[in-house]
């Protein structure tokens, strides 16, 4: 398995190898231990998600408090999407810039999305199906969303008329997110997952 870093600190693409003949073919798409070793702890898994989307559908900017926030790791087992990470921890060095990566059934990529980021994705073909392995269960109260077609982001989304749930179409702008105090602040989730390597090594 091949990782690398990507430009948002805490935010890695992972690239298994595939093994393959006639009969089809077998990869590992999730190593706890490699992945530990970038991170500096293990992903603990709490919850499991399974996302079908149509073409054209783009879901996010999603992202929850810190802590405990929400570690994600995603792959792509049918179709494919252009998977979306945002920086919106306020005082990073990269506090609202994106970067996409695709995923898709051939290499079967995956992402690790560190607490604090911001994830979202689009649909590129008509049953584009995510898994996700989340480090917390889902929070209703401590999740949020960034409206994924505001102008100061940028995202260039591969989608003519991108199809967005009714709460992502209210969700507020990045400018309205910081100012009402919302987003993640650097400094508190890096001393966030500095304790949980902490608490890995001992």
């Amino acid at each position: 398995m091949k990782i690398r870093e990507l430009s948002i600190e805490g935010a890695w693409e992972l690239t298994p190898q595939v093994h393959g003949d006639a009969r089809g073919h077998f990869t590992e798409w999730y190593r706890f231990d490699r992945l530990a070793e970038v991170v500096g702890h293990p992903l603990r898994l709490a919850q499991a998600n399974l996302s079908l989307s149509s073409r054209g559908v783009v879901r996010g900017i999603h992202f929850a408090d810190v802590p405990p926030g929400q570690a994600k790791y995603v792959t792509c087992v049918r179709g494919a999407v252009l998977d979306v990470i945002v920086d919106l921890r306020v005082g990073s060095p990269t506090f609202g810039t994106w970067e996409g990566v695709r995923l898709d059934e051939t290499e079967r990529k995956a992402v690790y999305i560190s607490e604090g980021l911001g994830h979202g994705f689009c649909a590129l073909s008509d049953d584009a199906t995510l898994t996700y392995l989340c480090s917390e269960t889902y929070n209703p109260t401590g999740e949020h969303g960034v409206h994924p077609l505001d102008p100061d982001l940028g995202i260039e989304w591969p989608a003519d008329v991108p199809q967005l749930s009714a709460k992502d179409t209210e969700a507020p702008s990045l400018a309205e997110a910081l100012a009402s105090g919302l987003l993640p602040d650097y400094k508190a989730v890096k001393a966030f997952t500095a304790e949980l390597g902490k608490a890995h090594r001992a």
